[in-house]
């Protein structure tokens, strides 16, 4: 969904575990006024919160808010057009997922069908 193209003009994402608003503000270029309203709009943006409600944000969350700065920016999608957008994206996601935990679960089991069908032989 993030293209490349758009991906260069923002830095790269440093390999750290958390991120505060203000680093997060900078690696995306938006306010954090902005981060904390998207926030509220999007259900599956949620930074962990630690002492006196201070938001720290992880790696995927970082690449989220690229997504949605991409989609509300760039590609011109309102509020509620990104959030149907992205959650369109996800549930395909989650179908793909569940797809190839079915192929995995099936081949374990055929693998052990051959296994038991070996000793009884």
């Amino acid at each position: 969904m993030l293209e490349a193209s758009n991906n260069s003009e923002l830095p790269p994402i440093p390999t750290k575990r958390y991120f505060t608003i203000g680093e997060v503000s900078e690696l995306c270029d938006v306010k954090p006024h902005v981060l904390r309203y998207w926030e509220q709009e999007f259900p599956a943006l949620k930074p962990v919160k630690r002492r006196g409600n201070r938001r720290y944000y992880q790696r995927q969350d970082v690449i989220l808010i690229r997504q949605i700065r991409s989609l509300l920016y760039e590609q011109g999608y309102t509020i509620g057009g990104a959030r149907l957008k992205l959650e369109s994206a996800e549930s395909k996601a989650d179908s793909t997922q569940s797809q190839q935990i079915v192929r995995q679960l099936r081949a374990e089991l055929e693998a052990l069908l051959q296994e038991l069908k070996h000793l009884d032989g």
